[in-house]
């Protein structure tokens, strides 16, 4: 077995320790002074050798490991975000080992609010998907259509106005391959801007795992799901529900017209 299958496939059999040399017992304290002297303490030297840490970024890496720990926790102030709408997303998940998520941005702050296994009962997902809609007043609900089709039409059924987002659908930039890079470039400068990430190490890793495939025409494109699992890493699946968030412009809905549209809504009962 790989280091790498070990590290990335098998993540959640880990319990995972972040250990700096500068810590404990046994190291060269004046070799590693030297080293954050000629090399830096952000240096990826520094951080693989030192400080227990990823490298920064590899050739093909996407988004950098700094500008995810930069938002890391970040803590924003209620005006920063609260005046914007909140858009909820929902990446299902594609095969038994892959989670079912559901996150919310609003302006700068993103969290993940609900994560669960695989579950092919679309109705069930619909619920739970309509729970979260209604508790947290969702401006927009976007859901990848992979795996998706399906819980949207139960929503539909219910009175919910869901949009599917088709990843390898059409980019509104030429400047990308398609909707997965355009959404992929669009999180990235996010949070180059100040975006805000929860403490969650699986969805920091998840931001950093993609790579780009290099093209002649310069167009980005990221590469898919299926392939990363063919190079032994995870679905993407928390960092997926943030950059589904970036799918379409989202404006707040008028107070009258989302209280029109609850009234309007159908709850699903199975014994009906």
């Amino acid at each position: 077995m790989t280091t790498q299958k070990c590290g990335r496939r098998f993540r959640h059999r880990w319990v995972a320790r972040q250990i700096d040399s500068r810590t404990v017992e046994g190291t060269n304290k004046e070799q590693i002074a030297k080293w954050a002297e000629d090399y830096g303490e952000e240096s990826d030297f520094f951080k693989v050798r030192v400080r227990g840490m990823f490298p920064s970024m590899s050739a093909r890496q996407f988004i950098s490991e700094t500008d995810v720990s930069a938002a890391y926790g970040r803590a924003l102030r209620p005006e920063q975000y609260q005046y914007a709408p909140k858009i909820l997303t929902v990446d299902p998940a594609w095969e038994g080992d892959d989670e079912f998520v559901i996150g919310l941005r609003q302006g700068l702050s993103f969290r993940v609010l609900h994560t669960m296994a695989k579950n092919d009962n679309d109705l069930v997902a619909a619920q739970v998907i309509a729970r979260y809609e209604d508790e947290e007043g969702a401006d927009a609900v976007f859901v990848d259509a992979g795996f998706g089709t399906g819980i949207v039409s139960a929503g539909k059924s219910m009175g919910r106005d869901w949009t599917l987002v088709w990843f390898a659908g059409n980019s509104m930039d030429a400047g990308c391959l398609n909707k997965r890079a355009e959404m992929w470039r669009d999180a990235r400068d996010w949070l180059k801007s100040g975006g805000a990430i929860p403490d969650d190490p699986v969805l920091r890793d998840e931001l950093q795992a993609p790579e780009i495939v290099p093209r002649l025409d310069g167009k980005i494109q990221i590469e898919s799901k299926k392939e990363m699992k063919a190079r032994g890493v995870p679905s993407p699946n928390r960092a997926d529900a943030l950059i589904l968030s970036f799918a379409y412009p989202v404006t707040r809905r008028d107070p009258l017209d989302a209280l029109r549209n609850h009234s309007e809504r159908r709850e699903y009962d199975p014994y009906a």
